[in-house]
C-alpha cells in the first residue's frame, strides 16, 4: 500500500478504515465502563464515615492507596502493552477490577478496604495505556488527536455513568456497599466485548502495517541515522524493555509533559473525588443538590473531545498550547466555584465549565506520547506518563481530605484545584511541541 508523508494510506480500503473505526469503538466501549470500577468512591465516603466511624482524612488515604497502585501498575503495563499487545491485558483488567470492587463492598475496617481497593487500582491500570497502544497501531499520527480525543471522551462518559449510578444507587437508598457491587458488573460486559472484537495490530486482521514514524523529541545517534537506516524500524520494533522506558525517561520534553499532567490529575481527582461530598453535604441521605454534580464529569466529557479536535485542526498538533489554554480556564472556573454557594443556581453551569477546562487536556497529554516518543513506544509512554499522573492525584486525597476537616469547609477542593490547574499551566509552556 501506498502512504502519503503524514502516514494516511492513499488505497486505503474501506476494510481497512472499517477495521480502524471498529477498534476505536470498542476501545471507547469496553473504557466507558472502566471508571465504575475507580471513580465510585467519593460518593461511598459519607456512608463509609456513618457506618464505620472512619474520618475523612483517612479515607483520602485509602484513595490514595488505590491512586499510587494505579500509578506502580501503569509503569508496569503500559510496558507490557508494547511488548504483548494490550487487547489481553484490558480485558484481563476488566474482570480483575469488578472481583476486587465486590471484595471491597464487604469492608468493616479501613484495613479491610484499603487492601482490595489498593489491588483494584492495579487492575484499573491494564485498562488505559493498553488500550492506547491498540489505538496507535491502527491510527497514523495525523489523525492521533482527533482519536484520542474520542478515547478520552469515552473515558469522560465514564464519570458520567459512574457518577449516575453511583446517585441512583444512594437515591435508591440501597446503601454505600452496592456502589461497589452493581455498577461494575457493566465492566464485565465491556471486557468480554473487547477481548473477542478487537485485535492488537492491523497485520491480525491481514493488512499492511502503519509506516513507522519519527519521533518529535531529542534523538540519539541511531534515532538520527533512522532516515538512512533501513532496518532502524526493525530495532524499534524489537526494542527491550529497559531500552523503551529509557528512551522515555531521557526525553525532557516528555518529563516536562509528565509533570504538567500531574498537577492535572491532583485537580482531576480532587473533583472526582471530593466534588460528590460537597454536593451530598451533612444530610447526604436527604440531599436535594447531589444531582448537581452530574454536571461535573459531563463537561470533562466535552472538553476531552472539544481538546483532541482543537489540537489537530486550530493548533496543528501543537499539544502544549492547547494544554496550557484549558488549564488556565479551569483556574479561572474553579476559583469562581470556591466563592459560589452550593446550592447556587450557577453552580451547574460553573461546574460543567470547570470540568471541561480541567479534563480537557487530557487528549492532548495522551497524543504526545507518541508525538515525542514514537508508536512503538506509546504503551511504555503513555505508562510512565500515568504514573506520574497518579503519584501526584494519590497526593492530592489526603491533603484535601485533612483541608475540609480542618477548615469545616467542603468548598476548600476548589481552591486547591486552582492552584493545582495554574501550575499545570505554566509548566506545560515548557513543552514546546
Amino acid at each position: 500500500m501506498n502512504f502519503d508523508p503524514t502516514g494516511n494510506r492513499l488505497d486505503a480500503s474501506a476494510s481497512f478504515r472499517f477495521a480502524q473505526w471498529r477498534m476505536l469503538l470498542a476501545t471507547m466501549f469496553c473504557y466507558l465502563f472502566f471508571y465504575t470500577g475507580r471513580q465510585t468512591f467519593g460518593f461511598a465516603i459519607p456512608g463509609i464515615e456513618e457506618e464505620l466511624g472512619i474520618s475523612k482524612s483517612m479515607l483520602g488515604w485509602a484513595s490514595a492507596a488505590m491512586l499510587w497502585s494505579y500509578a506502580i501498575g501503569q509503569s508496569i503495563n503500559g510496558n507490557l502493552g508494547d511488548k504483548f499487545g494490550g487487547r489481553r491485558l484490558m480485558s484481563l483488567g476488566a474482570v480483575l477490577s469488578c472481583l476486587l470492587n465486590w471484595v471491597t463492598s464487604f469492608g468493616q475496617t479501613l484495613p479491610g478496604l484499603v487492601a482490595p481497593w489498593a489491588l483494584n487500582g492495579y487492575a484499573q491500570s491494564m485498562g488505559w495505556a493498553p488500550g492506547s497502544k491498540v489505538l496507535s497501531s491502527w491510527w497514523p499520527a495525523s489523525e492521533r488527536g482527533k482519536v484520542y480525543g474520542a478515547y478520552v471522551f469515552a473515558a469522560g462518559m465514564a464519570s458520567v455513568l459512574a457518577f449516575a449510578t453511583s446517585t441512583l444507587i444512594l437515591e435508591l437508598d440501597l446503601g454505600w456497599r452496592w456502589i461497589f457491587r452493581v455498577p461494575v458488573l457493566l465492566l464485565l460486559v465491556g471486557g468480554a466485548t473487547y477481548y473477542f472484537v478487537v485485535r492488537d495490530t492491523p497485520e491480525e486482521l491481514g493488512f499492511a502495517p502503519l509506516p513507522d514514524e519519527q519521533p518529535t523529541g531529542p534523538q540519539t545517534k541511531s534515532q538520527t541515522r533512522q532516515d538512512d537506516d533501513p532496518d532502524a524500524s526493525l530495532r524499534t520494533i524489537n526494542e527491550t524493555s529497559r531500552q523503551r522506558y529509557l528512551a522515555a525517561l531521557t526525553n525532557p520534553r516528555f518529563l516536562i509533559a509528565c509533570l504538567a499532567i500531574g498537577f492535572q490529575s491532583m485537580a482531576r481527582y480532587g473533583l472526582l473525588i471530593w466534588v460528590p461530598v460537597h454536593f451530598l453535604g451533612d444530610d447526604w441521605k436527604n440531599s436535594d443538590t447531589k444531582w448537581m454534580s452530574l454536571a461535573l464529569p459531563i463537561g470533562m466529557a466535552l472538553g476531552a473531545i472539544t481538546s483532541g479536535w482543537l489540537s489537530d485542526r486550530l493548533f496543528h498538533s501543537n499539544r502544549s498550547r492547547v494544554i496550557s489554554l484549558f488549564l488556565s480556564l479551569a483556574t479561572a472556573s474553579s476559583l469562581a466555584m470556591y466563592v459560589l454557594p452550593r446550592g447556587h443556581m450557577l453552580a451547574i453551569p460553573l461546574l460543567l465549565l470547570t470540568g471541561f477546562f480541567a479534563y480537557g487536556p487530557q487528549s492532548a497529554f495522551w497524543a504526545l506520547c507518541p508525538d515525542l516518543l514514537g508508536r512503538q513506544r506509546a504503551g511504555t509512554g503513555t505508562g510512565v506518563m500515568n504514573t506520574f499522573a497518579y503519584v501526584f492525584a494519590g497526593l492530592g486525597e489526603p491533603f484535601i481530605g485533612w483541608l475540609i476537616e480542618s477548615q469545616g469547609d467542603t468548598a476548600v477542593v476548589f481552591g486547591v484545584v486552582a492552584t493545582a490547574c495554574f501550575s499545570g499551566a505554566v509548566i506545560s509552556l515548557m513543552i514546546r511541541r
